[in-house]
Order: C-alpha cells, then sequence, then structure tokens
C-alpha cells in the first residue's frame, strides 16, 4: 500500500511538474505573438506616414519623381509582406534605404527643411522609428527566452513532446545600419 501512495505521489508530482513547465511556454510563445504585434502595429504606423511625408516632398522637389517613386514602391512591398520575421526585415531594410534617401533629398531644397509639415513629419517618422527600435528589442528578447526555454533541461522534454518550436528573430541585414553614425563637427 505504501509503494502504491509512493507511486501515486510521484506521479502527481510529475504531473505538476509538466503542466507548470507547458504553461511556462505557452506564456512565453504568447508573448512572442503579443510582441511581433506590437511590431507589427508600429510598422502601420510609418507606412501609413510615408505617403504624407512624400507629399510634402514632392510639393518642393516635384522632379524627384524617381526617388519619391521607390520609397512608395518599397514602403508597399514592406507593407505587403505577412511573411515570416526574416523576410519582413528584408522588406523593411530596402524601405529604410528609401527613407535615407529621401531625407538626403531634404537637403537639396533649403525651403523644405524649414516647412512646418515636413519638419512635423520628420519628427513622427523619428518617434515611429524608436518605437519600432523598442518593439523589435521586446519581440526579440521573447524570441530569446522562448529558445531557451525549448533548449534547456528538462522544459526541452516539454517543448519537445508538445511540438514547441523556436521564433525567428527580427534583425537588420544592412551592416550599415549597424554600425555607429559618423558625427563631424
Amino acid at each position: 500500500m505504501i509503494v502504491l501512495y509512493i507511486f501515486l505521489g510521484v506521479c502527481v508530482i510529475g504531473f505538476v511538474w509538466f503542466i507548470g513547465l507547458y504553461n511556462g511556454l505557452v506564456r512565453i510563445k504568447n508573448h512572442c505573438d503579443e510582441s511581433w504585434s506590437d511590431i507589427d502595429t508600429e510598422l502601420k504606423r510609418r507606412y501609413n506616414l510615408i505617403p504624407n511625408l512624400v507629399e510634402t516632398v514632392k510639393g518642393y522637389a516635384s522632379h524627384e519623381k524617381e526617388t519619391l517613386d521607390r520609397v512608395i514602391q518599397a514602403r508597399n512591398q514592406a507593407m505587403a509582406n505577412n511573411g515570416s520575421p526574416k523576410e519582413q526585415a528584408q522588406d523593411e531594410n530596402v524601405l529604410i534605404g528609401g527613407l535615407r534617401q529621401l531625407f538626403a533629398l531634404s537637403e537639396s531644397y533649403p525651403d523644405l527643411k524649414a516647412n512646418q509639415n515636413y519638419l512635423q513629419l520628420q519628427e513622427e517618422l523619428a518617434n515611429t522609428e524608436d518605437r519600432i527600435q523598442r518593439a523589435r528589442r521586446f519581440y526579440n528578447g521573447n524570441v530569446r527566452d522562448l529558445a531557451n526555454r525549448i533548449e534547456v533541461f528538462p522544459s526541452n522534454i516539454v517543448a519537445g513532446m508538445c511540438n514547441f518550436s523556436k521564433r525567428e528573430y527580427f534583425e537588420l541585414d544592412d551592416e550599415a545600419q549597424r554600425a555607429l553614425p559618423k558625427v563631424e563637427f
């Protein structure tokens, strides 16, 4: 009889252990989903700002149509991408490059740089970029935590049994974007 109680006790402890690990994995997976949704929200905010910025620049730089069209095309491509974080990051890299060209173009037009609408849109875009960066860091932190749980013992046993899988990091591929900006006085 004592052996049966010991056996039942071990089974209950094992079941509670399994449930605890499973619930922890589910929580981290849900954090990953939530943080990816945050990135998606901020990207949509950026996509909505870009046409306004381009229209403002068009008023001053109508003959720079090619640059403006590239930015809109990159925005549309990035906006249409619902693939993996790696695919989304590639499209975002193209869009960021186009925005850099757009801001470089504005340097050629002193009246544009002083235009209140342009300055406000540029500030909104800069704030949105900061929010995207925070959302990316949060997402990547959750992806790291999920990967750790999936790989470390003993939670890797539960993760394997319940088919939990790793997520892709949302990373920049362009080395120029990782480099520190050059500041000259």
